[in-house]
């Protein structure tokens, strides 16, 4: 599979077989994610893989969606606004560091998605869910922001397509 099928054929999975997903395809996934870009190099993007039914009781609560912890992984993403350097403010580029983190662990976790679905992996973004809540239980650092988590597992479902705007909607050429 290639990136442009892996684009094609990802769609959020909200039902997941109970295979486990082995540590090593997680690995490969959260390696896409680690190659992505960030502003300044800052690398800001971390990831918490929730596996065990222990950890994932931890989490109990803090989902609004009662699905979310039957996936077989949750990948708990997150990143750390200090790891930008200060810089001198200039206007219209005045981006806050928080702006920026979110920006960048979004692109990594765009680049783990695919490469997930191109190990023939099932995933859903999910950002509904209390995000200071979870920082104390797996010892995120408080600065840190969780915007998402990411399910990860082998699909028990195939969900289908939905309907996107033409290419020429959203998109213009000047």
């Amino acid at each position: 599979m290639n990136v442009k099928e892996a684009v094609e054929w990802r769609r959020s999975i909200r039902k997941f077989k109970e295979d486990p997903v082995p540590e090593e395809l997680l690995r490969e996934a959260i390696d896409a994610a680690r190659l992505a870009p960030s502003g300044n190099n800052a690398q800001p993007a971390r990831f918490i893989v929730v596996a065990s039914a222990e950890a994932k009781e931890k989490l109990r609560g803090v989902f609004f969606q009662d699905f979310v912890l039957d996936a077989p992984a949750i990948i708990v993403c997150y990143a750390d606004p200090s790891a930008y350097p200060e810089r001198k403010k200039v206007k219209g580029m005045d981006m806050t560091s928080e702006q920026r983190a979110l920006r960048d662990v979004s692109i990594a976790s765009a680049f783990l998605v695919l490469r997930a679905t191109e190990l023939g992996l099932g995933t859903a973004f999910i950002g509904w869910m209390d995000k200071e809540a979870v920082k104390p239980l797996l010892g995120i650092p408080a600065q840190c922001m969780v915007p998402f988590v990411v399910l990860v597992g082998y699909a028990a479902e195939k969900p289908g397509g939905h309907d996107r705007l033409p290419l020429d909607d959203i998109m213009r050429v000047k």
